[in-house]
């Protein structure tokens, strides 16, 4: 058992606590599987009625994956040990999806990739004042994985291609008003909603309703009409375009943004929400997700992109291809195609 995070029952409650302060709480190869082995033991366990979903300090609920090994492993062993992390975090979103008992994850504080892959798939999913949701990968030459692929596109208005396509972030408030989270609590309340929870984990939707407060206005609803015209198309240059028509300081503004992403992974992106959306189970959109991982993995973008973002902070990615015109339909086809039958991802 690693010490990077808490996994412990009270009563009725198995509790999740993640512990990497330092790091924000990314997730590693090891926490995954100790949170799935968790899991797999309370789902069988009838003294087991529900799952707590935390962290233990620090300002981070989960700050997403471990990129840094990513990385190491897309320059040292050919994406190898990336693959698996890739795999085994998938299965526990996965595992979380179809989860029998409730699971109650509490986004308070930075919430973004992996975190938001092992928030998304919860039946309750409370958002804080402290809440920011992020989906930032395009940034780096990633994708929006761990479900984005499913739960990105179901958020109507396209909402989700475009946190898919900037990596904007969400407050708390946004986020109850997105969907992404069903309530939303000051975050004084959490110690209480989890003793009340721990008691009574019969009575979760009553407990969080009566906990609740009514969030500030969602700053993003006063944008929700631009973003579903702007961001209407499936074809990144489409969108670019829209926004250069648009000329007004919201889109002049989005388009700066979009300028300094991998427009490799933007095309992705918008390809995977589209598949994503057409998917008929959580399974197939992650098989989909594993596909798209291996290869971006040993991309030329993410290593750079992970190098310039995150490792020298320069911020000054260089894209290959520069252009989105130059990201061809040979290329995505590439990335998308089938892997061979045994190296295809598969859920627990």
């Amino acid at each position: 058992m690693t010490s990077e995070v808490h996994i412990h029952t009270h009563g009725k409650i198995g509790h999740i606590s993640l512990n990497r302060p330092k790091a924000l709480h990314a997730l590693t190869l090891d926490i995954c599987h100790e949170m799935s082995a968790a899991l797999s033991e309370w789902a069988t366990d009838d003294g087991i009625a529900a799952v707590l979903l935390d962290h233990a300090e620090g300002r981070g609920f989960c700050a997403g994956g471990d990129i840094n090994l990513l990385r190491e492993s897309a320059l040292t062993d050919g994406g190898v040990s990336g693959r698996r992390f890739f795999h085994d975090e998938y299965q526990l979103n996965h595992q979380m999806f179809e989860y029998a008992k409730p699971i109650v994850a509490f986004m308070d504080g930075i919430t973004m990739g992996g975190g938001v892959g092992i928030s998304q798939p919860a039946r309750y999913r409370v958002a804080t004042e402290n809440t920011r949701f992020a989906m930032p990968e395009t940034g780096i030459g990633l994708f929006p994985d761990v479900g984005g692929g499913w739960y990105l596109p179901r958020l109507g208005g396209r909402l989700g291609q475009y946190l898919a396509l900037t990596g904007a972030r969400l407050d708390g408030a946004e986020c109850l008003w997105a969907g992404l989270a069903t309530h939303y609590l000051p975050s004084g309340k959490l110690a209480e909603a989890k003793a009340r929870i721990s008691e009574h984990p019969d009575r979760i939707a009553g407990i969080l309703a009566e906990l609740s407060e009514t969030p500030p206005d969602a700053k993003i609803a006063a944008h929700a009409n631009r973003i579903a015209q702007t961001f209407a198309p499936d074809r990144f240059e489409d969108i670019l375009g829209n926004l250069e028509a648009d000329g007004g300081e919201w889109a002049t503004k989005e388009l700066a943004v979009l300028a300094s992403k991998s427009p490799q992974t933007c095309k992705v992106a918008l390809r995977q929400l589209a598949e994503g959306a057409e998917c008929k189970t959580f399974a197939q959109n992650m098989g989909m997700e594993y596909r798209i991982a291996s290869r971006v993995l040993v991309r030329p973008d993410f290593a750079e992109g992970v190098r310039a973002v995150i490792v020298d902070k320069t911020g000054d990615p260089s894209w290959q291809p520069a252009r989105p015109e130059d990201v061809t339909d040979d290329l995505l086809d590439a990335i998308f195609a089938p892997l061979p039958q045994n190296e295809e991802w598969t859920p627990l």
